[in-house]
C-alpha cells in the first residue's frame, strides 16, 4: 500500500506538470523504476504511457473549452506527428540512437538559453501565418517532433511548445493547448505499440490514471488562470530539469 500511494502521488504531480508544460515523465518514470525495480523497463514505460495519455487527453479538453484552439493548424499536425512517431520508432530498430542521447542536453541548453534571452518570447499571441501556410508549418513541426518522440522521447511536450511559440508565433498558453493535443496523439501511438507487445500493467495504470487526471485538472486550471507568464516559468523549470537528467544519463551514468 505505501508503494501504491507513492507512485499515485508521483502520478498526480506528473499530471499537474504535464498539463501546464509537459515533462511529467520526469516525475512518474523515476518513481516507477524506484518502486518496481524488478519489472522490465518496457513494462514500466508502457504503464507510464497508459497513465499519461489520460491526463494529456483531459488537459486537451479543458484547454479547448477555454482557449480558442487553432484547429486549422493542429488538426493537420496530428497525422504528421503520428507518421513521424511511427517513422522514428522504426528507425530506432535500425540504428543506435546513442549519438542523439549525447546531443540532447546540448540542444535543450540552447533552447533554454534562447528562452531566457528573449524575455518577451511567448508572451503575446501573434501568429506569423494563417490558413494553409500555418497548417503546413504546424504539420512540419508535428512530423519532426513526432519523429523525435519515436526515436527518443524525453521532453517531447516541451519541444512541441517551444516550436509552436518560436516558429508559429503563438503565446505559451495557445502553444501548451496545441501541444497537449499533439502529445496525446503520440502517446496513444506509443501506448498501442506497448499494449500489443504486452508491456502494460493495466491494473496499476488504471489507479495511476485517476491520480494523473486529478493532477491534470489542477494544472490546467492554474495555467488557464495565470496564462502565458506562469507557463513560461514552468517551461524554464522543466527544461532545466531535462538538461540535468539527460546530461547525467548521457555523460555520467
Amino acid at each position: 500500500m505505501p508503494d501504491l500511494l507513492l507512485v499515485a502521488a508521483a502520478s498526480l504531480m506528473a499530471g499537474f506538470v504535464d498539463a501546464i508544460i509537459g515533462g511529467g515523465g520526469l516525475v512518474l518514470l523515476p518513481a516507477l523504476f524506484s518502486v518496481f525495480p524488478n519489472l522490465s523497463p518496457a513494462t514500466l514505460f508502457g504503464t507510464n504511457k497508459a497513465t499519461a495519455v489520460w491526463g494529456t487527453a483531459l488537459a486537451t479538453v479543458q484547454y479547448a473549452k477555454r482557449v480558442q484552439m487553432p484547429w486549422g493548424a493542429v488538426l493537420p499536425a496530428l497525422p504528421a506527428a503520428l507518421a513521424g512517431s511511427a517513422g522514428g520508432a522504426w528507425l530506432v530498430t535500425q540504428i543506435d540512437p546513442s549519438g542523439l542521447k549525447k546531443a540532447l542536453p546540448v540542444l535543450l541548453l540552447l533552447v533554454l538559453a534562447y528562452t531566457l534571452m528573449r524575455k518577451d518570447l511567448g508572451q503575446h499571441h501573434a501568429p506569423r501565418w494563417a490558413g494553409r501556410r500555418q497548417a503546413a508549418a504546424a504539420a512540419a513541426i508535428g512530423l519532426v517532433v513526432g519523429f523525435y518522440d519515436g526515436v527518443f522521447g524525453p521532453g517531447t511536450g516541451s519541444f512541441f511548445v517551444f516550436a509552436l511559440v518560436r516558429l508559429l508565433g503563438w503565446d505559451f498558453l495557445h502553444a501548451s493547448a496545441g501541444a497537449k493535443l499533439l502529445n496525446t496523439a503520440t502517446n496513444s501511438s506509443a501506448l498501442l505499440l506497448f499494449a500489443l507487445s504486452g508491456h502494460v500493467w493495466w491494473q496499476l495504470a488504471a489507479v495511476l490514471a485517476l491520480a494523473n487526471m486529478a493532477g491534470s485538472l489542477l494544472g490546467t486550471r492554474l495555467a488557464l488562470k495565470h496564462g502565458s507568464a506562469l507557463i513560461r516559468h514552468f517551461f524554464i523549470a522543466v527544461v532545466t530539469l531535462l538538461i540535468l537528467k539527460t546530461g547525467y544519463d548521457a555523460w555520467l551514468s
